[in-house]
Order: C-alpha cells, then structure tokens, then sequence
C-alpha cells in the first residue's frame, strides 16, 4: 500500500498494481438470476436466469432451472445485456499508427498489444470486443483487428477468431494533411480531394491486372510456367475487390461518402462500413442503397471545418433509412460510457430503447461480422455479458461485472476503483495522524 499523498504517480501507481492482478480466472459455468435481462433478439425479460456453459449461453428464460454445482450470480435488480462492442478503436496498439511513408499501404497489418490499460477500462465500461483500427493519414490503409476484452492473456489470444478481416481507407483532411505545416513540395501524394480519388482509381485498376494474371496463371495448370511476381500490397487489394477484406472508411462530408461508394462501384465491391460518417444524414438514401453501414459519433464534432455540418439527429436519420448504425467511442475516455453515448439516440431523434442499445451490441456485430457469434443474448451464442446496477440509460448506472467467453474479467467489487483508492488513503492518512 502506497503510504504517500494521492498524486497523479501515487494513483498511477496502486492502479497498475490492480490490474496486474485483474487477470481472469479459469472458466466455470455461471447462472444470473432473478435479472432484468435486455436480449435485444427477443425484447426484455423481468425476473430471468441466463445460464452460461462452456463459455456459451445455454438457456436464457423466466422458468429456466440452475444446473447444480454451478456459480450462481444474484441479480435482483440489476440489468443484464449482451457485451458492449465498439466499432472504432486504438487501444492496445502504439498510439494511432499511421503508417504515413506512403498513402497505399493494405499489406500492413495492425500489431495487438495486451498490456494497454485501456482495455481494463474498457471492461469497467461493459466493453467485450473492440474494431482496433489505425490512423487516418492513408487514402487505403492497413488491416485492422477485432479483439476480445481477454484482459490478462497474451496479445495473440486477444483476436476475435471469426471475424472479418478490415482495411481502412480515409477521406478528407487527414489524407490531404490539410493542417500540415510542412512546406507544399514536401507534402506526400495526394494533397487534394480529387487526389484522393485518382489514388483509388490508380491502385484498383492495378489490382485488376494483378488478379487477371494470376487467374491466367491458375488457368494454364502449368507446373513449367513461371507464376507472376507476387506483390503483398496488390494481393491485399485484389481481396478488397473481391470481397475477402472488408473496407471501413474513415468519411466526413457527403460529396465524399457518394465518390467512394461510386469508385467502389465502378470496381465492382462494396464499402462495407462508413467510420465517423458525420454527414451521413445528407445521403443516407445513397448508402442505403450501395448496402453500406455507418459507425459514428453521438456527439463529438466541430473540431474541424469538415466536421462542423454534424447533427445529432444523424443515427436516427440514417437508421430510418435502412443503415445498420452503431455508435463507436474512438476515445480511450469514451469506451467507458458507450451505453450513455447510445442513448443520445433515443433524445435525438425518438429512436426506440432497443434500436438505441443495438447500435453497440447487435449492429457492430454485423459490422465487424460476429453477429452470429455475439451481440444477442441468445442460446448458442458466445458470453459476452455486462451485467449493470440499473437500466444501462439510468444517469446513476454503472457496470457491475463484465463476462467474456463466459468469464469474469471485470467485477466492481473487486476491482481497484478510484473510490476505493480515496478511502483506502484516507484510512491511511487517519493512521499516520494518530501517530
């Protein structure tokens, strides 16, 4: 126990000591019963048990009988709902990484770090599995990864298996390096918005041939015929095109969100998520239509001109017209409170309750392509579960315990709060005083 004032070291310090020590038990079966539990498949249940195996849900009802010898959690009064998943994320990687030698960089691939303190937090929050994506300084970016909140395991074991695999692509701003000070001949290809879309049409078109040489190649069955070079980044982005990567698109303004879907048109794939999105309400039937869904802010914006057209009516308009919209953090701050974000949409635009909590459960899912596997509390789908001290929207709630794989990796009660930390030196000083 630290024996000095509450500095910023001192709580720096007695924190990373607890999450040291946050490291996650073996599995075991669990029951919560006697709970509000929010399904978000099949509406809410008062007074109902979930019964976790093997790191599974095996029954979720009112008359659902407790295996005997299992863990049983009581939660009367309390909210259970499927695990919170972010759609945007950097956390566990070294800060944004930008890869920002050359604007076309698909080949590479976002590296997992399990030692960020961020995802502790983030299992504070209700958080079970997160989008960890790069920067924005590339037209076509590297790879992302879908992780697991599994606080405590090793890097490699953090990876969402089943997941699809991402590629990051970026507009405006951050691709021109608009805000760069650096002087005009120094700046990297393309420094324009029409840049940005020559840059696309180059590398798809040489990605077309580079899969056309290949496919003769594959044709001739010829063990004596020399194969074509291969070429790492044109590989990636002959998966884009064929639908093996899935493109998110770090987007702002709507003449932009309308040239990529038309470039990816053209090339015959699909953008399949718009990140940050912020004029999406302006063609959201255009999305619609192209198939595309849309991740975004509830209310994080004006921090610079192309940001400065937001509204916070723009979940509910795009989800009114047919986009499956999640709400991401993009923060290591936010991660932590992405239940309160979701419900902004039910006061911008009458957004149902449980459109409101698909859009960081069931619509991310779909997103990041583990619908089938989370995002539900359904039979047969894997335990990510937050369990709440009040309905998830309550301005009093907070996250009690959070499950991954039917595991306890967060609970309150045993977690080094900053509450407990300000008693625990209070006690202290109350001792030393006495001396």
């Amino acid at each position: 126990m630290i024996r000095r004032r509450i500095g910023r070291a001192g709580a720096g310090m007695v924190l990373t000591a607890a999450f040291a020590l946050a490291a996650p038990v073996a599995a075991q079966d669990i029951a919560i019963r006697n709970a509000t539990v929010i399904t978000i498949a099949n509406g809410t249940m008062e007074n109902a048990t979930v019964v976790i195996r093997d790191g599974k849900i095996a029954a979720v009802g009112r008359d659902v009988q407790i295996p005997s010898g299992i863990r049983v959690i009581d939660g009367t009064g309390r909210y259970v709902m499927p695990g919170i998943i972010d759609a945007h994320s950097h956390m566990a990687i070294e800060g944004g990484i930008n890869e920002g030698s050359e604007s076309v960089t698909p080949e590479v691939i976002i590296p997992v770090r399990d030692d960020d303190q961020t995802i502790y937090r983030a299992l504070a929050g209700g958080v079970t599995s997160a989008l960890l994506l790069h920067g924005s300084a590339n037209t076509i970016g590297g790879q992302g990864a879908v992780i697991k909140m599994r606080w405590g395991q090793p890097a490699d074991s953090l990876h969402f298996e089943g997941a699809h695999r991402i590629v990051k692509f970026a507009l405006g701003e951050n691709v021109t390096r608009a805000s760069s000070s650096a002087p005009d001949s120094l700046r990297r290809f393309p420094k324009s918005r029409m840049g940005v879309e020559q840059t696309l049409r180059w590398w798809f078109t040489q990605a077309q041939e580079y899969a056309a040489e290949w496919q003769a190649y594959d044709a001739r069955r010829d063990r004596n015929a020399v194969p074509p070079r291969r070429d790492l980044r044109l590989e990636a982005l002959a998966d884009i095109l064929s639908g093996e990567i899935k493109v998110h698109a770090h987007s702002y303004r709507g003449d932009e969100i309308l040239m990529l879907m038309r470039v990816a048109e053209d090339f015959g794939f699909r953008i399949n998520t718009f990140q940050h999105v912020l004029e999406g309400y302006k063609v959201a039937d255009e999305m619609a239509a192209h198939g595309a869904m849309a991740s975004t802010f509830a209310d994080n914006w004006g921090y610079k001109v192309e940001a400065n057209d937001a509204i916070p009516h723009n979940m509910a308009i795009m989800a009114d017209r047919g986009i499956v919209v999640s709400v991401n953090s993009d923060s290591g701050e936010r991660v932590r409170r992405m239940y309160q974000e979701a419900a902004i949409g039910m006061k911008y635009g009458g957004m149902s309750e449980n459109e409101a909590l698909k859009m960081i459960t069931l619509n991310p899912a779909m997103q990041l392509g583990v619908d089938n596997l989370v995002g539900t509390i359904e039979v047969g789908k894997q335990a990510d579960i937050a369990i709440f001290s009040a309905h998830p929207f309550a301005p009093e709630t907070h996250v009690e315990m959070t499950l991954v794989d039917g595991k306890v990796y967060f609970d309150r009660n045993e977690a080094m709060t900053l509450r407990k930390l300000i008693d625990g030196a209070r006690s202290i000083t109350t001792t030393e005083d006495d001396r």
